[in-house]
């Protein structure tokens, strides 16, 4: 039964705009859930809803998956607004940036899991990370330069 309701939770929450738990709590009554409040604010939490603001400062409920979705397309903006250029040192890739930006943009590239980058660390303008190898340093200059140049 849970399964099913949970189930059923994503399918509300993807196809209307759900501000609040009490909202939830009568689509699933509709829909022939006998539920309570508890037992809606207990599947929020456990399935790790989150609230995003919409059109006209509203609010709705969304997965945390949702919202990855956003923030990468967010992470790849700032990436593009603050790059500058890169080269690399072997295993090193120096990405320059707008000034003041460096922290930004290697918050972003930190954001977007590149496994080959070991870590990374910035300044004012320039950000510098360590990569596996020399080979895996190119193949990320590769991709990111797709990435900028979109």
């Amino acid at each position: 039964m849970k399964t099913k309701r949970q189930s059923k939770i994503l399918e509300l929450i993807r196809k209307n705009d759900i501000e609040t738990q009490e909202e939830l709590l009568a689509h699933l009554l509709k829909d022939g859930f006998a539920v309570t409040q508890a037992t809606v604010s207990r599947d929020i939490r456990e399935m790790k809803l989150t609230k995003v603001s919409v059109n006209g400062g509203k609010q709705k409920y969304t997965t945390l998956n949702d919202t990855t979705e956003d923030l990468s397309e967010k992470y790849v903006r700032v990436l593009r607004d603050g790059f500058v250029s890169m080269d690399m040192a072997q295993n090193i890739l120096v990405i320059k940036t707008v000034s003041g930006m460096a922290g930004a943009v290697c918050a972003s590239l930190d954001a977007m899991s590149i496994h080959e980058i070991v870590g990374s660390i910035a300044g004012d303008d320039t950000i510098m990370c360590a990569i596996r190898t020399t080979e895996d340093t190119i193949a990320i200059m590769k991709r990111l330069r797709k990435i900028v140049e979109q």
